[in-house]
């Protein structure tokens, strides 16, 4: 591995919580990653919008009964924030789709993600969970 390469990647700070499947722990999701966000000193947007997004898709899409999601932000030495959420409904990956043709209420989370986040995917695992990503390269943003 280049050492460069690793050194870009090396955590500057990090930040991991599970969270409730409820409504809830949705919304904590976001407020715990604004307090985090502002006591590192970085910008809150469009950070907690992809939070708020994933949280909720966690909720929503990814919920088992009696089971968690997780939240994870880090910052690396290069000025990236990865924002991370972890279901346990790793047999139900997100796709990205065009907008809904009509006025709706909901099936606009990923477009926003993908809106906001300078990149975004998804990971299996750690099984049987799934892991959707997102990143905000913070020096074009600040």
């Amino acid at each position: 591995m280049n050492r460069g390469i690793a050194a870009l990647r090396t955590p500057l700070h990090q930040f991991t919580v599970p969270l409730s499947s409820t409504r809830r722990g949705a919304r904590l999701a976001r407020l715990l990653a604004t307090e985090q966000l502002e006591a590192w000193g970085l910008p809150l947007d469009p950070a907690r919008l992809i939070v708020a997004e994933l949280a909720t898709n966690a909720v929503v899409h990814g919920r088992v009964p009696g089971r968690s999601f997780r939240l994870g932000l880090t910052v690396t030495v290069d000025e990236v924030l990865r924002v991370e959420v972890a279901d346990p409904r790793g047999e139900s990956v997100p796709v990205a789709r065009d907008a809904p043709p009509e006025p709706a209420e909901s099936g606009y989370g990923l477009l926003l993600v993908e809106e906001s986040a300078d990149r975004w995917g998804v990971l299996p695992g750690p099984f049987p969970c799934k892991t959707v990503w997102a990143e905000v390269e913070l020096r074009l943003r600040r």
